[in-house]
């Protein structure tokens, strides 16, 4: 009998080691998923500010440049002396392309002075994420009312009258945004909306859709992140 008692004490002692073996071990385990998780938040949430940007290499994306001749209504020569932010359009014309959009900036120049006429981009998106540079990246653009002398603006294209933009749309503008960002320095927080500036709703979906504005702007941050130590 003692012989049983003392089997059965150690069977019972390693039935409890083994279940506080899996107990520390799923302990361990949850607390590094926390951990991973919470690190990744805060790299998602952070603001760029706290992080040199210009340290980071972000490759330049392909850009068509199409600069507009110079002239007082869309495209004035004024020198941009210092950027600190990103603006973000939408061409509010469902269907039209950039060179298309590009083209009516251009036609502005045969038209006679007028303040309420004035408009162009740096840069136009078009439906298949194609990128035109309209200004000079040293000049003005005339796109976001009392920002155009401290901005780089980039109209997009979109495919209908919600405003979303396609899919090569959205990439390209996260290509775009995350170089632009990492060469002027420009922080998450100044990566704004025409609708941020004036109130008009414009990108008219990510207006309306403030969710995926915050998923837009987390996933240009994630873009300039992939390049975060890698040598420039």
């Amino acid at each position: 009998m003692k012989r049983l008692s003392k089997a059965k004490r150690r069977r019972r002692m390693k039935v409890l080691c083994v279940s506080v073996l899996a107990t520390v071990i799923s302990v361990l385990v949850v607390g590094g998923i926390l951990a991973v998780k919470s690190e990744f938040l805060k790299v998602r949430n952070s603001d760029v500010s706290k992080i040199n940007l210009s340290s980071i290499k972000v490759p330049r994306p392909k850009i068509n440049v199409r600069l507009l001749t110079e002239n007082i209504n869309s495209r004035p020569g004024i020198a941009l002396r210092r950027v600190r932010g990103i603006v973000i359009h939408y061409t509010a014309n469902p269907g039209t392309d950039a060179m298309a959009n590009r083209n009516y900036f251009e036609s502005r120049k045969n038209e006679e002075d007028s303040s309420k006429n004035k408009v162009s981009s740096h840069f136009i998106i078009g439906l298949h994420g194609q990128i035109i540079q309209c200004i000079p990246l040293n000049e003005i653009s005339y796109a976001s009312n009392n920002r155009n002398s401290d901005t780089i603006s980039i109209e997009c294209c979109h495919p209908d009258k919600t405003g979303k933009f396609s899919e090569e749309t959205y990439k390209s503008l996260i290509k775009l945004t995350g170089w632009l960002c990492t060469r002027y320095d420009v922080s998450k927080s100044d990566v704004i909306r025409h609708y941020d500036v004036t109130g008009k709703l414009c990108p008219l979906y990510y207006v309306k859709h403030k969710t995926k504005w915050r998923d837009l702007k987390n996933d240009i941050w994630s873009y300039i992140m992939r390049y975060k130590g890698k040598p420039r």
